[in-house]
């Protein structure tokens, strides 16, 4: 059991976590959720090694960079082996690696069905293959090649107090969306994500692993800047008042305490009954748009 102060129900110190995608973006803000708060380690994992060891800076004692990639098997393979070697056990897995091909860039209702067709067939079906790749498929090829460490970290004395091993999945509201004009290869990867998250959570119930999604709408990332400028924002677009509440809600985009706090919530203790949830956190946005049915 674990006491119910915050303090110990929101704690995430002693973990050990994997982030990928960990040097930029919305996997930078969860490696500052769990280096800054007390974790034991917290791998990050991407491409691009300067993103990585800048970001190993924030709390050298605790950040470990990985070059690796999420798209290849391979990899994913070789970086479990690492980790086994060092710590030999993990307690959550943030599958956070995301990418954002390039989209039709043209609205059925302002064009010509030539004109649209024309645009669309100048797009490369390997760019929406490689938006699957990392935002779909890599969800669960890295779970797959982290299984055994997870199920170590359900053991004593590598078990975290009060809950069972989990992979966080980061998918997007963009998985609900279906507006016309939107990114069809991002939304579709993302509603796929969505899914996998679900039937992982079945799938891996037998041992006692957790799969969780997070769905974010929109913060300050290299991915949804130019979709925070649509938006019209005045000023920064951070503070409240800023976006007009019929495109957000909360009238602004995310903020880093948004996500920190809600990823120490799903990775504490105070989670630990979540299991094939998925958790928005747009600020309402969600409610805007056209969205699934």
């Amino acid at each position: 059991m674990v006491d119910t102060n915050s303090a110990q129900l929101f704690s995430v110190e002693g973990m050990v976590v994997v982030i990928t995608g960990g040097g930029t973006g919305i996997g930078l803000l969860m490696t500052k959720a769990f280096a800054l708060n007390g974790a034991k380690k917290v791998y990050i994992v991407g491409r691009r090694k300067e993103k990585l060891e800048e970001a190993a800076k924030l709390s050298p004692s605790n950040i470990v960079p990985l070059v690796g990639d999420v798209t290849s098997k391979e990899s994913l393979i070789s970086i479990a082996k690492t980790i086994k070697q060092e710590v030999g056990y993990v307690n959550l897995v943030c599958c956070n690696s995301g990418t954002m091909p390039k989209p039709v860039g043209i609205k059925p209702a302002e064009t010509t069905v030539a004109e649209y067709a024309e645009k669309a067939l100048q797009l490369d079906p390997a760019d929406w293959n490689n938006t699957f790749a990392t935002n779909t498929t890599s969800i669960a090829f890295t779970t797959f090649a982290f299984l055994e460490l997870l199920d170590a970290g359900n053991k004593a004395p590598n078990r975290a107090p009060g809950r069972s091993s989990q992979v966080l999945a980061t998918s997007s509201i963009g998985g609900y969306l279906r507006a016309p004009g939107s990114n069809m290869a991002y939304c579709a990867s993302k509603a796929a994500a969505t899914h996998l998250v679900k039937h992982l959570a079945g799938t891996l119930a037998p041992f006692f692993i957790r799969i969780n999604g997070l769905a974010p709408g929109l913060f300050p990332t290299e991915l949804a800047g130019n979709v925070i400028a649509a938006v019209g924002a005045k000023g920064d677009p951070q503070e409240e008042g800023s976006v007009r509440p019929n495109i957000i809600p909360a009238t602004r985009v995310g903020r880093e305490e948004d996500m920190v706090g809600t990823v120490m919530y799903l990775a504490s203790a105070a989670g630990a009954y979540l299991n094939g949830n998925v958790t928005v956190l747009d600020g309402g946005r969600v409610s805007q748009l056209p969205g699934t049915y």
